[in-house]
């Protein structure tokens, strides 16, 4: 029985020694290498390529010899004087054209408008992109004024200024 209780003894040690043992505490290379390349590859396939600067389209013109470069010159403005009338306004579009605005209708009057400034802008060989100038006299009602503006902006003319004059000041010096 002595014996037994050596073997057994024994035994105690024996598991006491590998139950005793930990394993030492560390990081697992194996499964962190496989999270990483699972990364790289959904940041590869989730990334968006922008294309390289020298495959845009550009058209450069050629440069003949013996020529000189034009630089881009800004054309006269198209000009529209806006002056008061009794029953509305008056539209001069540049030198050629004239829309009579009434304030009772101006339904009819902006729709000429539209056609007489597409025409004059057609014949002068305008485009969209090109100046407008807006010269509104002193006295012309905001509803008109806001009204033409509208109706060249929707034509598609962006590039509108304004000028304003101010009525004349009679001078009575005595």
């Amino acid at each position: 029985m002595q014996t037994l209780g050596r073997f057994n003894k024994g035994k105690s040690i024996l598991s006491r020694a590998i139950g005793s043992r930990r394993p030492a505490i560390g990081l697992r290379i194996a499964p962190m290498i496989d999270l990483i390349f699972l990364l790289l590859i959904f940041f590869i396939v989730a990334v968006r390529w922008r294309p390289q600067e020298n495959f845009l389209p550009l058209q450069l013109p050629t440069a003949n010899a013996g020529t000189v470069a034009q630089t881009a010159v800004k054309p006269e403005p198209l000009v529209i004087q806006i002056t008061p009338t009794d029953a509305g306004c008056l539209v001069q579009i540049g030198t050629s054209y004239a829309v009579n605005i009434l304030s009772q209708n101006p339904e009819q009057g902006l729709a000429s408008l539209m056609e007489q400034t597409r025409q004059c802008l057609l014949e002068q060989k305008r485009y969209a992109t090109d100046p407008v100038e807006i010269i509104c006299a002193g006295k012309v009602k905001w509803e008109n004024l806001a009204q033409i503006y509208n109706i060249l902006y929707g034509m598609g003319l962006t590039d509108i200024t304004f000028q304003m004059t101010e009525p004349m000041k009679n001078d009575k010096s005595n």
